[in-house]
């Protein structure tokens, strides 16, 4: 940050809180950001949020893949029990409804609850 100058993290930490810098760690499973052809999906992310001058921004760090906006994500067992358990349905009703929504958990469980 500074040419010349070894400074500890610890140090590093100090500064950045003189200077009205705050920065926390998230505990993200999955990030995802949507372009208008495609998501790059982030699975297990190394997610920090910095607020500086009443400003937050978010640092993403991890290995991504790319996916096209019109695929249907990968459907995992957590996300069936999810759409079962807040839906009160079976797993076939729930896996048709989570591939109707093109993944989107939220609206899955919307249309069963209707």
């Amino acid at each position: 940050m500074f040419p010349g100058m070894n400074v500890n993290s610890a140090q590093m930490k100090q500064a950045m809180k003189r200077m009205g810098v705050t920065q926390d760690d998230l505990d993200a499973q999955k990030v995802i950001i949507v372009l208008a052809d495609k998501e790059l999906v982030f699975e297990n992310p190394s997610v920090s949020k910095v607020k500086m001058m009443g400003q937050e921004t978010f640092q993403v760090a991890g290995s991504y893949r790319e996916q096209s906006r019109n695929a249907i994500p990968d459907i995992n067992d957590a996300d069936i029990e999810t759409v079962m358990q807040q839906a009160s349905c079976t797993k076939e009703q729930a896996l048709v409804a989570i591939k109707a929504a093109k993944g989107d958990l939220a609206e899955a469980i919307l249309k069963l609850s209707e």
